[in-house]
């Protein structure tokens, strides 16, 4: 356990003696790729956790300690639950019982591309008749800057408890100014920092961001963060705090959308963006790599910049770099179904009527999550052009209706005659359990847009790289 800075707040003090004698009962509202390793972590740290969740198939296979996440193992739901440490619920009513409250809920895009904050809304107004003095809420979810202040507080604030918002100041571990004293309850924002299939980092090694609305709010949050995360990080509001994870993923969408244009320069200049990438990093110094792909997917990447491009619509303020990062990236599967299409051409065939064969769904290898994955639009684009259209991903047997897309399909092996039967196969997700050099030898024209073959040496003539 990491030491934290001590309270001097009767009004939270409670609190904080609930948390380091670890007789806290911490609840996580939303049990995603996000809530269920944060309330497996307390658990596993002593900490009495419950999960909510409106969906009752997944409190159920947690009570029966079954995992429905596949990189989250039996083993890790199986212990905790068995000792009693993490249960799961539909019954909000029980959020009463909790001390912490940590909202972990979808925020996503709506058909304009806005923000929708539904979720976070509903969440909010099923705490706020549940609500007591003394209990601290975390929104984790990423967000814009101001969700929590001007969205989370006057949702809770309708339960007639308060939470005053005072400026403080810190050094990244303490408060530094003279903090003021707490409201009735304690609110903050911690932004979620989760990489489903990362083998390099597990979550408590992450170091957590910390935001509070007020002083006592950031130093809760804090310290029982403390007990589960190597290291905490605190800022001086909620907003930096939310700025902090759109920066993160911003950052990213920008230079993906760099090395995607390069990739279609490239193409054109009969270059190979992905040598030049290798060659690229080699400079030990001011150069991250980033590598080009058939567009962008998770819940993450394509929709965080546009967070903040929606809020700074408020300052009069044009976030043009991150508008046109985002039309690079969500047009890269018009490209990949372009070259398909161009690479058919010039076999004399066209996308109408032709068998396309998509391999990978998940929107990133060795993952079962296709949450905005651009395997979806190139499928839908692919239909749209009159291609009959079948997927394998082995994560996915069967394609779950969407948000967005409904197709209703079923995996289809990629034996070598299933392979040969196809008038072209693309990858789109490089997933480790894949044979290339079977796939490229058993095919007749492969598109490769994530560099996946780049070890087969053999009929290379069948390989299309976009």
């Amino acid at each position: 356990m990491i030491e934290t800075q001590p309270t001097t707040f009767p009004e939270s003090r409670t609190f904080h003696s609930k948390v380091q004698s670890k007789t806290a009962h911490v609840g996580v509202i939303g049990l995603g790729y996000v809530g269920l390793p944060l309330g497996l972590l307390f658990a596993r740290n002593g900490l009495l956790t419950t999960g909510f969740d409106i969906d009752p198939a997944k409190v159920e296979k947690l009570a029966k300690g079954e995992s429905y996440i596949r990189h989250i193992l039996v083993s890790a739901i199986r212990e905790p639950v068995a000792k009693g440490a993490f249960r799961a619920t539909s019954d909000f009513a029980r959020l009463e019982e909790m001390d912490a409250i940590l909202i972990c809920v979808p925020t996503p895009l709506d058909a304009h591309r806005e923000p929708d904050l539904s979720f976070v809304r509903n969440t909010a107004e099923s705490i706020t008749p549940h609500l007591r003095p003394g209990q601290l809420v975390v929104l984790e979810s990423t967000t814009y800057p101001g969700t929590t202040q001007e969205v989370v507080l006057p949702i809770l604030e309708r339960s007639g408890l308060k939470c005053p918002v005072l400026p403080y100041a810190t050094d990244g571990s303490r408060v530094t100014a003279p903090p003021q004293p707490a409201g009735d309850v304690l609110v903050a924002f911690s932004p979620e920092r989760e990489d489903p299939g990362n083998t390099q980092f597990q979550t408590h090694q992450v170091p957590k961001i910390v935001g509070g609305i007020n002083a006592a709010s950031a130093l809760a949050a804090q310290a029982l963060y403390a007990l589960a995360f190597e290291k905490t990080f605190l800022v001086s509001s909620t907003q930096t705090a939310e700025m902090t994870k759109i920066l993160e993923n911003t950052y990213r969408c920008v230079n993906i959308a760099l090395v995607n244009e390069l990739k279609l320069l490239c193409l054109r200049m009969g270059i190979d963006i992905w040598e030049v990438i290798e060659a690229a990093r080699t400079k030990p110094f001011g150069f991250t790599p980033f590598f080009p792909g058939p567009g962008l997917g998770g819940h993450c990447i394509p929709i965080d910049p546009f967070y903040l491009t929606w809020k700074a619509h408020e300052y009069d303020f044009p976030t043009r770099f991150i508008e046109l990062a985002g039309e690079i990236n969500s047009a890269m599967p018009e490209h990949v179904v372009t070259a398909l299409g161009d690479a058919l051409n010039r076999r004399k065939q066209c996308l109408q009527e032709t068998r396309i064969l998509i391999l990978g769904i998940a929107y990133k290898k060795d993952i079962d999550d296709m949450r905005e994955s651009p395997s979806l639009r190139i499928i839908e684009l692919l239909k749209e052009s009159g291609a009959h259209v079948d997927y394998h991903d082995p994560y996915f047997p069967r394609l779950q209706r969407t948000r967005k897309y409904d197709f209703g399909l079923s995996a289809v092996e990629p034996t070598a005659e299933a392979l040969a039967s196809y008038d072209a196969v693309v990858i789109a997700t490089d997933h480790s359990s894949y044979d290339y050099a079977a796939i490229v030898r058993d095919s007749r024209l492969v598109v490769d847009t994530r560099n996946a073959t780049k070890q087969v040496k053999d009929h290379r003539e069948k390989i299309v790289l976009c």
